[in-house]
Protein backbone atom coordinates (compact mmCIF):
# COMPACT_ATOMS: atom_id res chain seq x y z
CA UNK A 1 0.00 0.00 0.00
CA UNK A 2 1.27 3.46 -0.93
CA UNK A 3 0.21 6.38 1.27
CA UNK A 4 0.78 10.13 1.05
CA UNK A 5 0.82 11.98 4.37
CA UNK A 6 0.86 15.78 4.19
CA UNK A 7 1.93 17.79 7.22
CA UNK A 8 4.21 14.81 7.85
CA UNK A 9 6.78 16.71 9.91
CA UNK A 10 4.06 18.40 11.94
CA UNK A 11 2.40 17.35 15.17
CA UNK A 12 -0.48 15.06 14.22
CA UNK A 13 1.01 14.15 10.84
CA UNK A 14 4.22 12.76 12.34
CA UNK A 15 2.23 10.76 14.88
CA UNK A 16 0.21 9.29 12.02
CA UNK A 17 3.51 8.21 10.44
CA UNK A 18 4.37 6.46 13.70
CA UNK A 19 1.01 4.66 13.69
CA UNK A 20 1.32 3.57 10.04
CA UNK A 21 4.84 2.27 10.63
CA UNK A 22 3.64 0.32 13.67
CA UNK A 23 1.08 -1.36 11.41
CA UNK A 24 3.73 -2.29 8.84
CA UNK A 25 3.03 0.51 6.38
CA UNK A 26 6.32 2.04 5.22
CA UNK A 27 5.63 2.98 1.60
CA UNK A 28 4.88 6.55 2.58
CA UNK A 29 5.45 9.77 0.69
CA UNK A 30 5.97 12.34 3.44
CA UNK A 31 4.96 15.86 2.44
CA UNK A 32 5.48 19.20 4.17
CA UNK A 33 7.11 22.60 3.81
CA UNK A 34 10.88 22.45 3.72
CA UNK A 35 11.42 25.72 5.61
CA UNK A 36 10.57 24.50 9.11
CA UNK A 37 13.80 22.98 10.51
CA UNK A 38 12.52 22.34 14.05
CA UNK A 39 9.81 20.05 12.70
CA UNK A 40 12.32 17.72 11.05
CA UNK A 41 13.01 16.14 14.43
CA UNK A 42 9.52 14.65 14.24
CA UNK A 43 10.69 12.37 11.41
CA UNK A 44 13.36 10.73 13.56
CA UNK A 45 12.75 7.00 13.76
CA UNK A 46 10.02 7.07 11.09
CA UNK A 47 10.22 4.88 8.01
CA UNK A 48 9.22 6.62 4.78
CA UNK A 49 9.82 6.08 1.07
CA UNK A 50 10.59 9.70 0.25
CA UNK A 51 10.04 13.31 1.32
CA UNK A 52 8.75 16.06 -0.97
CA UNK A 53 7.87 19.71 -0.53
CA UNK A 54 4.15 20.47 -0.55
CA UNK A 55 4.55 22.67 -3.62
CA UNK A 56 5.90 19.72 -5.60
CA UNK A 57 3.32 17.15 -4.56
CA UNK A 58 0.57 17.79 -7.11
CA UNK A 59 2.80 17.24 -10.14
CA UNK A 60 4.25 14.06 -8.59
CA UNK A 61 0.93 12.37 -7.82
CA UNK A 62 0.27 10.92 -11.32
CA UNK A 63 3.64 9.15 -11.19
CA UNK A 64 3.47 8.08 -7.53
CA UNK A 65 -0.15 6.86 -7.76
CA UNK A 66 -0.97 6.52 -4.04
CA UNK A 67 -3.73 4.35 -2.61
CA UNK A 68 -4.59 6.99 -0.02
CA UNK A 69 -3.81 10.58 0.90
CA UNK A 70 -3.98 11.58 4.58
CA UNK A 71 -4.02 15.36 4.38
CA UNK A 72 -2.95 16.85 7.72
CA UNK A 73 -0.95 19.74 6.25
CA UNK A 74 -2.34 23.23 6.89
CA UNK A 75 -1.65 26.53 8.53
CA UNK A 76 -3.10 25.75 11.97
CA UNK A 77 -2.46 29.05 13.70
CA UNK A 78 -5.60 30.62 15.14
CA UNK A 79 -3.62 33.88 15.21
CA UNK A 80 -3.09 33.94 11.43
CA UNK A 81 -5.09 36.86 10.02
CA UNK A 82 -3.93 36.68 6.38
CA UNK A 83 -7.17 35.49 4.81
CA UNK A 84 -5.74 35.14 1.30
CA UNK A 85 -2.89 32.97 2.60
CA UNK A 86 -5.31 30.74 4.50
CA UNK A 87 -7.56 30.46 1.47
CA UNK A 88 -4.67 29.34 -0.74
CA UNK A 89 -3.04 27.05 1.82
CA UNK A 90 -6.00 25.53 3.66
CA UNK A 91 -8.85 25.71 1.15
CA UNK A 92 -7.62 25.68 -2.44
CA UNK A 93 -4.75 23.24 -1.84
CA UNK A 94 -7.16 20.86 -0.12
CA UNK A 95 -9.58 21.11 -3.05
CA UNK A 96 -6.79 20.27 -5.50
CA UNK A 97 -5.84 17.11 -3.58
CA UNK A 98 -9.47 16.12 -3.12
CA UNK A 99 -10.21 16.47 -6.83
CA UNK A 100 -7.22 14.28 -7.70
CA UNK A 101 -8.42 11.60 -5.28
CA UNK A 102 -11.99 11.69 -6.53
CA UNK A 103 -10.90 11.44 -10.16
CA UNK A 104 -8.48 8.58 -9.49
CA UNK A 105 -10.51 6.67 -6.87
CA UNK A 106 -7.96 7.31 -4.13
CA UNK A 107 -9.00 7.48 -0.46
CA UNK A 108 -8.84 11.04 0.84
CA UNK A 109 -8.81 11.81 4.57
CA UNK A 110 -8.27 15.36 5.80
CA UNK A 111 -8.02 17.50 8.92
CA UNK A 112 -10.87 19.85 9.68
CA UNK A 113 -11.03 21.44 13.13
CA UNK A 114 -13.23 22.05 16.15
CA UNK A 115 -12.45 25.72 15.50
CA UNK A 116 -15.30 25.51 12.97
CA UNK A 117 -17.76 25.43 15.91
CA UNK A 118 -17.05 29.04 16.83
CA UNK A 119 -18.50 30.08 20.18
CA UNK A 120 -20.33 26.77 20.52
CA UNK A 121 -23.77 28.33 20.70
CA UNK A 122 -24.96 25.85 18.04
CA UNK A 123 -23.51 22.91 19.92
CA UNK A 124 -20.80 20.45 18.87
CA UNK A 125 -22.65 18.02 16.66
CA UNK A 126 -20.85 16.92 13.48
CA UNK A 127 -24.09 16.04 11.70
CA UNK A 128 -24.12 17.58 8.21
CA UNK A 129 -27.17 19.73 8.88
CA UNK A 130 -25.36 21.27 11.85
CA UNK A 131 -22.11 21.83 9.95
CA UNK A 132 -23.96 23.93 7.37
CA UNK A 133 -24.90 26.47 10.06
CA UNK A 134 -21.56 26.94 11.86
CA UNK A 135 -19.89 30.35 12.24
CA UNK A 136 -16.18 30.17 13.18
CA UNK A 137 -14.62 32.96 15.24
CA UNK A 138 -11.32 33.35 13.36
CA UNK A 139 -9.93 33.13 9.82
CA UNK A 140 -8.27 29.76 10.50
CA UNK A 141 -11.55 28.19 11.61
CA UNK A 142 -13.30 29.76 8.66
CA UNK A 143 -10.78 28.30 6.18
CA UNK A 144 -11.55 24.84 7.58
CA UNK A 145 -15.28 25.49 7.53
CA UNK A 146 -15.16 26.58 3.89
CA UNK A 147 -13.65 23.26 2.84
CA UNK A 148 -16.24 21.33 4.87
CA UNK A 149 -18.96 23.36 3.16
CA UNK A 150 -17.43 22.73 -0.27
CA UNK A 151 -17.61 19.02 0.50
CA UNK A 152 -21.24 19.14 1.60
CA UNK A 153 -22.51 21.47 -1.10
CA UNK A 154 -20.97 19.22 -3.76
CA UNK A 155 -22.44 16.13 -2.07
CA UNK A 156 -19.02 14.56 -1.59
CA UNK A 157 -19.42 13.60 2.08
CA UNK A 158 -19.89 9.95 1.14
CA UNK A 159 -16.62 9.89 -0.80
CA UNK A 160 -14.23 11.73 1.55
CA UNK A 161 -13.46 11.59 5.28
CA UNK A 162 -12.80 14.66 7.44
CA UNK A 163 -11.78 15.01 11.09
CA UNK A 164 -12.82 17.84 13.39
CA UNK A 165 -9.96 17.66 15.87
CA UNK A 166 -10.66 19.10 19.31
CA UNK A 167 -7.84 20.07 21.74
CA UNK A 168 -5.11 17.62 20.75
CA UNK A 169 -1.96 17.50 22.87
CA UNK A 170 1.04 15.21 23.20
CA UNK A 171 4.59 14.47 22.02
CA UNK A 172 5.88 15.98 18.75
CA UNK A 173 4.19 19.36 19.31
CA UNK A 174 7.37 21.04 20.58
CA UNK A 175 7.89 23.12 17.43
CA UNK A 176 4.49 24.82 17.62
CA UNK A 177 5.62 27.82 19.69
CA UNK A 178 2.53 29.78 20.83
CA UNK A 179 0.25 27.08 19.41
CA UNK A 180 1.65 24.40 21.73
CA UNK A 181 -0.74 22.96 24.30
CA UNK A 182 -0.64 24.48 27.77
CA UNK A 183 0.58 21.11 29.05
CA UNK A 184 3.68 21.47 26.90
CA UNK A 185 4.23 25.16 27.70
CA UNK A 186 3.80 24.81 31.44
CA UNK A 187 5.54 21.54 32.23
CA UNK A 188 9.05 22.88 32.89
CA UNK A 189 7.73 25.47 35.33
CA UNK A 190 5.45 22.97 37.02
CA UNK A 191 8.30 20.47 37.40
CA UNK A 192 10.33 23.25 39.03
CA UNK A 193 7.53 23.88 41.53
CA UNK A 194 6.40 27.19 40.03
CA UNK A 195 2.70 28.17 39.87
CA UNK A 196 0.80 27.35 36.70
CA UNK A 197 -0.90 30.40 35.21
CA UNK A 198 -4.53 30.11 34.12
CA UNK A 199 -6.94 32.73 32.84
CA UNK A 200 -9.52 34.24 35.13
CA UNK A 201 -13.14 33.78 34.14
CA UNK A 202 -15.24 36.65 32.83
CA UNK A 203 -18.44 34.70 32.41
CA UNK A 204 -21.15 34.00 34.96
CA UNK A 205 -21.36 30.35 35.90
CA UNK A 206 -17.66 29.69 35.40
CA UNK A 207 -15.19 30.06 38.27
CA UNK A 208 -11.57 30.94 37.51
CA UNK A 209 -9.92 27.99 35.75
CA UNK A 210 -13.21 26.17 35.31
CA UNK A 211 -13.44 26.95 31.59
CA UNK A 212 -13.66 23.55 29.90
CA UNK A 213 -12.26 21.90 26.79
CA UNK A 214 -12.39 18.48 25.19
CA UNK A 215 -8.72 17.53 25.55
CA UNK A 216 -7.67 14.48 23.53
CA UNK A 217 -4.24 12.85 23.66
CA UNK A 218 -2.59 12.62 20.25
CA UNK A 219 -2.20 8.84 20.55
CA UNK A 220 -5.99 8.54 20.88
CA UNK A 221 -6.61 11.00 18.04
CA UNK A 222 -4.35 8.97 15.76
CA UNK A 223 -6.10 5.74 16.68
CA UNK A 224 -9.42 7.26 15.60
CA UNK A 225 -7.91 8.44 12.30
CA UNK A 226 -6.46 4.97 11.74
CA UNK A 227 -9.87 3.37 12.25
CA UNK A 228 -11.31 5.39 9.38
CA UNK A 229 -8.18 4.83 7.27
CA UNK A 230 -8.73 1.08 7.55
CA UNK A 231 -12.49 1.37 7.01
CA UNK A 232 -12.68 3.29 3.71
CA UNK A 233 -16.38 2.58 3.44
CA UNK A 234 -16.98 4.91 6.41
CA UNK A 235 -17.12 8.41 4.96
CA UNK A 236 -18.19 11.83 6.19
CA UNK A 237 -17.02 14.53 8.59
CA UNK A 238 -16.39 13.25 12.11
CA UNK A 239 -15.49 14.73 15.49
CA UNK A 240 -12.23 13.58 17.05
CA UNK A 241 -12.44 14.15 20.79
CA UNK A 242 -13.05 12.26 24.01
CA UNK A 243 -16.65 13.37 24.36
CA UNK A 244 -15.93 14.62 27.88
CA UNK A 245 -15.04 18.24 28.68
CA UNK A 246 -12.50 18.86 31.44
CA UNK A 247 -11.47 22.10 33.12
CA UNK A 248 -8.13 23.90 33.01
CA UNK A 249 -7.99 23.35 36.77
CA UNK A 250 -8.17 19.60 36.04
CA UNK A 251 -5.29 19.98 33.60
CA UNK A 252 -3.21 21.80 36.21
CA UNK A 253 -3.94 19.20 38.87
CA UNK A 254 -2.99 16.34 36.54
CA UNK A 255 0.20 18.08 35.38
CA UNK A 256 1.40 18.80 38.93
CA UNK A 257 0.60 15.21 39.92
CA UNK A 258 2.54 13.86 36.95
CA UNK A 259 5.51 16.03 37.93
CA UNK A 260 5.28 14.95 41.56
CA UNK A 261 4.57 18.46 42.76
CA UNK A 262 1.89 20.14 44.88
CA UNK A 263 -0.67 22.02 42.81
CA UNK A 264 -0.08 25.78 42.62
CA UNK A 265 -2.26 27.91 40.37
CA UNK A 266 -2.08 31.64 39.67
CA UNK A 267 -5.10 33.15 37.93
CA UNK A 268 -4.19 35.93 35.53
CA UNK A 269 -6.09 38.50 33.49
CA UNK A 270 -7.18 37.38 30.05
CA UNK A 271 -6.01 39.74 27.28
CA UNK A 272 -8.89 41.98 26.27
CA UNK A 273 -8.29 41.23 22.60
CA UNK A 274 -9.48 37.63 23.05
CA UNK A 275 -12.13 38.01 25.76
CA UNK A 276 -15.06 38.29 23.37
CA UNK A 277 -13.83 35.32 21.31
CA UNK A 278 -12.87 32.99 24.15
CA UNK A 279 -14.53 29.57 24.28
CA UNK A 280 -15.70 28.65 27.77
CA UNK A 281 -16.82 25.14 26.85
CA UNK A 282 -16.11 22.62 24.10
CA UNK A 283 -17.14 18.98 24.07
CA UNK A 284 -17.19 16.72 21.05
CA UNK A 285 -20.47 15.00 20.32
CA UNK A 286 -19.10 11.56 19.44
CA UNK A 287 -22.45 10.04 18.41
CA UNK A 288 -21.73 10.06 14.67
CA UNK A 289 -18.20 8.72 15.14
CA UNK A 290 -19.52 5.85 17.27
CA UNK A 291 -22.31 5.22 14.78
CA UNK A 292 -19.65 4.72 12.13
CA UNK A 293 -18.31 1.82 14.19
CA UNK A 294 -15.37 3.54 15.87
CA UNK A 295 -15.48 2.29 19.45
CA UNK A 296 -12.04 3.52 20.51
CA UNK A 297 -11.92 4.29 24.22
CA UNK A 298 -9.75 7.30 24.98
CA UNK A 299 -7.36 7.54 27.90
CA UNK A 300 -8.45 9.74 30.79
CA UNK A 301 -7.00 13.22 31.03
CA UNK A 302 -4.95 12.16 34.05
CA UNK A 303 -3.56 9.04 32.34
CA UNK A 304 -2.80 11.00 29.16
CA UNK A 305 -0.91 13.74 30.99
CA UNK A 306 1.01 11.18 33.05
CA UNK A 307 2.10 9.45 29.84
CA UNK A 308 2.95 12.77 28.18
CA UNK A 309 5.05 13.84 31.16
CA UNK A 310 7.40 10.97 30.35
CA UNK A 311 8.11 12.67 27.01
CA UNK A 312 8.16 16.20 28.37
CA UNK A 313 10.90 15.42 30.89
CA UNK A 314 13.36 14.88 28.04
CA UNK A 315 11.47 16.54 25.16
CA UNK A 316 11.48 13.11 23.54
CA UNK A 317 9.54 12.22 20.42
CA UNK A 318 6.98 9.55 19.63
Amino acid sequence: MKVVVTGATGFIGSCILRKLNAKGINNILAVDQSDAPLQWRNLKGKSIEAYVDKDDLVKLLPKYRPDAIIHMGACSSTMQMDVSYLKKNNLEYSKTLARYCLKNKVSFLYASSAATYGDGILGYSDEDKSTLKLKPLNPYGNSKQLFDLWLLKNKLQNKITGFKFFNVFGPNEYHKAEMMSLMCKAYAGVAAGKPMKLFKSYKDGYADGEQKRDFIYVKDAVDIVYYFFTHPEKRGIFNVGTGKARSWNDVAGALFAAAGRKTKIEYIEMPEIIRDKYQYFTEADMTKTRRAGCKHKCMTLEASIKDYAGYLKKKSYW
